[in-house]
């Protein structure tokens, strides 16, 4: 994408208006942002309902973050072959009709079906926005701004999911997660059609990757699917060993395909930037063990300590109060004075740290003794480790390539996410049997089963926080940092 097309892209909205249209492009990736916290509130009461087992219950958060991880590079690539604005109404108009399947939903097959479409229009949706604000916004410091902004509302959707979550399911039921997005969708789309530039930046390639993103989305679909039934087919089991090794396949087919294509979806000379593979590597680490968190403690609270979803909500109030201050500003704060290495080390181990608070959480816990202190630990250090990987991701990269970093890096987060969870929620349900068929009351393995996962997943942050301290290179920092 050249200089002039994106200078051209934002000279077609008024100044002034470009902060509405900002407000606009928040409000739609808000949407796609709650979905990812909303339902983990929720899914004790989708269990129920919908007869789901422990370990498939987690299919309705996988469905969703796969086909979004899958997608995401692809929707960016559709959104620079036929425009940004036109891609964003589309995956907005997507979403909301795959949001109305979802609260209508009566069998699991439906749910994960309408999970798995959400996931797609929100790849679309949050890889043109992130595209749609660099278009808006081609000065450093108003970019910097709107980019503030757009983390601010990232990072506090999640603090809206879990409290909204909670209040619906309690005061009505599971399927009004879902349906609250039809109004919001319906307003997006008349908004966007009046405030977003219509102006296309100039491709030079029209060629899509389709192959690319059918064999990776694929490989990891399949590489989950084996993880999460691994537990009732057997981890030895000639059908669990032959998906892993197809899935390898597979993505060892993916690689090919990207070092042999016109335009590849994920470009893997990026790869060959340090800073760009490390912070990859990390990114991955960390949301495996963050998702997993976020769906084992909402069990945690849930089926062990008894609270009701309204109950759970405000339990994860601190966590998400905390990653939202800081992500809109105090973090960018510490990186200008510290450099982008030691808060995000800082950042993960207080992470591990969190997370291993939720590893000795009893049976009979209490929240102010057992469940806050991890709540807010975590929360400070999400909260300073987000921006610190990103700007990592982009700290090597040519500020023509920053927008391709971005997607490759949240592709990373989404991927990490889905099978982080699949593993530990796997971990967790395997643990919890062993002890059941060894006569331990049910209540009890299940709790021993949620703190096995909580200490591997402290694990996984910790050994981020030492591969971004050992290997980041430091450099470059200034350069990386917005003014």
């Amino acid at each position: 994408m050249s200089n002039p097309s994106i200078h051209h892209a934002g000279a077609g909205v008024h100044h002034d208006r470009r902060w509405l249209a900002l407000i606009v492009l928040c409000l739609g990736v808000l949407m796609i942002v709650l979905d990812t916290t909303i339902v983990n509130v929720a899914l004790p009461s989708i269990k129920t309902d919908l007869r789901f087992s422990d370990t498939s219950l987690a299919w309705v958060v996988n469905a969703y973050m796969l086909t979004f991880g899958g997608f995401l590079l692809l929707g960016g690539r559709l959104g620079d072959l036929y425009g940004h604005r036109r891609l964003f109404l589309i995956g907005i108009a997507l979403f909301t009709l795959a949001s109305l399947a979802c609260g209508l939903s009566g069998t699991q097959g439906f749910l994960l079906a309408a999970r798995a479409v959400q996931g797609l229009a929100g790849a679309v949706v949050t890889a043109v926005a992130l595209s749609l604000i660099m278009d808006l916004f081609t000065e450093d410091g108003d970019r910097a701004k709107a980019m503030g902004v757009y983390g601010f509302v990232c990072a506090g959707g999640g603090s809206l999911g879990a409290m909204l979550g909670g209040v619906l399911t309690a005061s009505l039921s599971w399927h009004w997660i879902f349906l609250v997005n039809l109004p919001i969708g319906i307003v997006v789309i008349i908004l966007s059609r009046r405030l977003l530039p219509a102006a296309l930046g100039q491709v030079l390639s029209r060629h899509l990757d389709v192959f690319g993103a059918i064999t990776v989305t694929a490989a990891l679909m399949l590489a989950v699917y084996a993880i999460v039934n691994g537990n009732q087919a057997g981890w030895t089991s000639y059908r669990t060993l032959g998906q892993l090794a197809l899935a390898v396949a597979l993505l060892a087919a993916f690689l090919v395909i990207e070092t042999r294509v016109h335009t590849p979806l994920m470009p893997l000379r990026l790869f060959q930037l340090r800073n760009v593979a490390v912070a990859n590597a990390v990114g991955v680490l960390w949301a495996a063990a963050m998702f997993a968190w976020f769906f084992l403690s909402a069990l945690y609270l849930q089926l062990v300590l008894g609270y009701n979803p309204l109950q759970v909500g405000l339990a994860f109030l601190p966590a998400n109060l905390i990653m939202a201050v800081f992500s809109l500003g105090i973090s960018a704060k510490l990186v200008m004075r510290f450099g982008i290495r030691r808060p995000l080390a800082i950042g993960l181990l207080m992470a591990a740290c969190g997370l291993l608070l939720f590893a000795r959480a009893p049976v009979d816990g209490h929240f102010i003794a057992d469940v806050l202190p991890g709540m807010i630990v975590l929360g400070l250090g999400a909260g300073i480790a987000f921006n610190p990987v990103l700007l990592a991701a982009m700290s090597d990269v040519a500020p023509s390539e920053s927008g391709l970093a971005s997607g490759v890096v949240n592709t990373s987060f989404m991927m990490g996410g889905a099978l982080g969870l699949a593993v530990l929620a796997s971990l967790a349900a395997s643990r919890s049997e062993g002890l059941l068929a060894a006569g331990y009351a049910q209540i009890d393995a299940l709790n021993s089963g949620y703190q096995t996962a909580f200490l591997v997943g402290a694990c996984f942050a910790a050994l981020g926080a030492v591969l971004g301290a050992l290997l980041l290179r430091t450099k470059t920092v200034a350069d990386a940092v917005p003014a």
